[in-house]
């Protein structure tokens, strides 16, 4: 079955909503305006209940099918925060706030659930009950187990749980899934370091920890290429490195901050263990301490396999068998719809963003001819998993 007809009818409007959204991005549960226009929508298209403040800033929608219908209830999920990136485009609805852009489609994926949401509540063509959940802060400060919990599951009854992402790259309005690790794990390393501060002339007076910092940043990649199973997957990237403030002086202190991926707990569990034996080692091989922070933030996304497989049925609905990969490598970005596929069964699925440039790029575009696509793999997974 193709793209539901109605929804065809909606795109334009769709598209204006996520434009607007993208004019105006807001970042992790500072979405105040975005989740207030979804609010009013919801309201406007008719949903039984809308509730805001879940999780903060967290929005709900309770749509109810056909009366005599089923208990099932499902809940589809769509994050609504940007990133503090400055967008590096000229499309006529870029973002009017400096250093904040919606680099990662968030936009779009709100504009397509409150699409799917008006066409449900519009037509009621099933049994049971949908639960259409807007998310702040995805982007670092988990509002998916923030929603969860403030009681998102057993406030709302919802019994599966399913969420979407762009994914640049793969053709347009194609979908991609796998059951079984999805995304990775996604963790924070903080490194702070301990020298001897000295003139830059007489090094050997000091413990210079830039040196310390860079060996340190060289020693924690053998984690991942001598201890870690090569056929499993692991990332450890050091992404900041702070030290010094002149040309002259050999610093006291240095601080280092990345990330680890991983995509089981057997091999998060090496990575946090084996990272702290590198840091400290190296540090005291050079005269110097080092402490290692390592915060376990987002769980592994994993999907249940029994909706995995329903996810990919309702998906060849719309792009036929040909334009939906059931074995996609897996990705190690993070995701904190994870927590809600801890708290239930679910899955989270791909939507083919095209040839855009790679999310979290300064001049990265949703692209809003897939919206009929993903908005009508929301409507059929709801009239699929509950026939009216």
């Amino acid at each position: 079955m193709p793209i539901v007809n109605r929804i065809a009818a909606m795109h334009a409007d769709i598209t204006a909503w996520r434009r607007d959204f993208h004019a105006h991005p807001e970042l992790l549960y500072d979405v105040h305006r975005t989740a207030g226009t979804v609010a009013e929508k919801l309201k406007a298209f008719g949903c039984d209940e809308v509730v805001t403040g879940i999780g903060r800033t967290g929005v709900v929608g309770v749509i109810r099918g056909k009366r005599g219908g089923g208990d099932r209830v499902i809940g589809l999920r769509a994050d609504m925060d940007a990133l503090p990136i400055e967008e590096q485009t000229d499309l006529p609805y870029r973002s009017t706030t400096p250093g904040k852009m919606h680099a990662c489609g968030h936009d779009g994926h709100t504009a397509m659930l409150l699409g799917a949401a008006q066409y449900l509540a519009e037509t009621r063509n099933f049994a049971g009950t949908a639960v259409v959940i807007f998310q702040p802060a995805e982007e670092g400060g988990a509002g998916g187990k923030a929603m969860v919990e403030d009681g998102l599951m057993e406030r709302f009854g919802i019994q599966e749980v399913y969420g979407m992402h762009n994914y640049p790259g793969m053709p347009a309005g194609t979908f991609g899934i796998r059951p079984g690790p999805m995304l990775a794990a996604a963790d924070r390393l903080f490194i702070d370091i301990e020298g001897v501060g000295g003139h830059a002339a007489k090094p050997h007076a000091a413990v210079d920890t830039v040196l310390v910092g860079a060996q340190i940043v060289s020693q924690i990649q053998s984690v991942v290429a001598r201890n870690v199973d090569p056929l499993d997957s692991a990332v450890v990237s050091i992404c900041m490195f702070q030290a010094g403030h002149t040309d002259n002086v050999i610093p006291q202190t240095a601080h280092l901050r990345g990330t680890a991926r991983s995509l089981t707990p057997e091999v998060r569990d090496l990575l946090e263990a084996r990272l702290h034996e590198v840091v400290e080692g190296t540090a005291r091989l050079y005269g110097a301490r080092a402490k290692l922070t390592y915060s376990r933030d987002y769980p592994v996304t994993r999907n249940h396999p029994e909706q995995a497989a329903f996810a990919a049925g309702v998906a060849e609905q719309i792009a036929g068998k040909e334009g939906v990969d059931t074995s996609l490598v897996p990705v190690m970005g993070g995701e904190d719809f994870s927590f809600m596929l801890e708290a239930r069964p679910g899955a989270f699925i791909f939507v083919g963003n095209g040839d855009s440039a790679g999310l979290h790029h300064p001049s990265y575009d949703f692209n809003d001819s897939i919206i009929p696509a993903g908005t009508s793999y929301w409507v059929r997974l709801v009239e699929t998993a509950m026939p009216g």
